[in-house]
Order: C-alpha cells, then structure tokens, then sequence
C-alpha cells in the first residue's frame, strides 16, 4: 500500500479535485470543482468513518466541510489562511505546499465567494447556508428556483 506522500504525487498527477481514503482505501473521488465533492460526500456517505482528504484546493469552506465529513487529515497543494487555522482548531493535520492569503474567485478578481461565506462560521452553520444554495441543488435533491 502506497503511504501518504506517494498516494499525494498519484493525486496531483490525476485529473480529481478531491480523492477521499479511508481505511480501505479511496472511498470518494470528483472531478468536479469547488466545494461541490464535499457536500456530495457529505450528504451520500454513512458517517462518520475517519478519513484522510487529498484536495486540490483548501480554502476555509473546504476547512469547515472537511470537519463534518470526519477528516483527520488533510493534504492539499494550496490552502489559505483561514482554513489552515480553522484546522487546526479543530485538531485536524493539514499539508499545505503553499499557504495563501485567501482563496481567490474564479474571476481572479477578489475573494472566492464561499471563503467569504465561511469566515466566522461553524461546520453545522456553514453547511445550513451552503444547503440552500442553488447552486448545489443537484446534490441535496432539490429543483432549482
């Protein structure tokens, strides 16, 4: 069996945003981007079972779902500030290779508006919001306004 840093090269090589491992191995892979693949987990996934999240973006919004997804450790090429913090309080081991003030837009014109969101929230808080967005109403089953 591959150990963490191996498996992180396998991750970044492949074309996922997030590969989710527990004891058996990968439990959970997407490609899709964003904080979609979290909440998908999240909310199709028996829980809790702890896992190890590879991500290919860590902002404070991942930081927050990883927590309500039993993630004890997180490696990730790029994680902001925020989320760096918000892990560990919650006493999860965070791989940054490179730490970031904030995670930006998709525009690259300010900041992603999920990070925004995020700041100051709970896991039970922030999912509530994120539950309701149109946006990902595909995962939790709901038809668009």
């Amino acid at each position: 069996m591959p150990n963490a840093n191996e498996r992180f090269e396998s991750f970044l090589k492949s074309p996922d945003a997030i590969w989710i491992i527990g004891p058996a191995g990968i439990t959970f892979q997407s490609q899709r981007r964003g904080i979609a693949p979290l909440l998908s987990y999240i909310e199709q996934t028996p829980l809790p079972e702890e896992v190890v999240i590879f991500d290919k973006i860590t902002g404070n919004a991942a930081a927050l779902l990883m927590k309500k997804a039993c993630c004890r450790e997180v490696f990730s090429p790029v994680g902001s500030e925020p989320a760096a913090e918000t892990l560990k309080g919650f006493g999860i081991i965070w791989h940054f290779t490179k730490t970031v003030p904030s995670i930006i837009n998709r525009e690259g014109n300010g900041m992603c508006p999920f990070e925004t969101m995020s700041l100051g929230k709970s896991p039970d808080e922030f999912y509530g919001l994120v539950k309701r967005n149109p946006l990902f109403a595909d995962i939790f089953h709901r038809d668009k306004p």
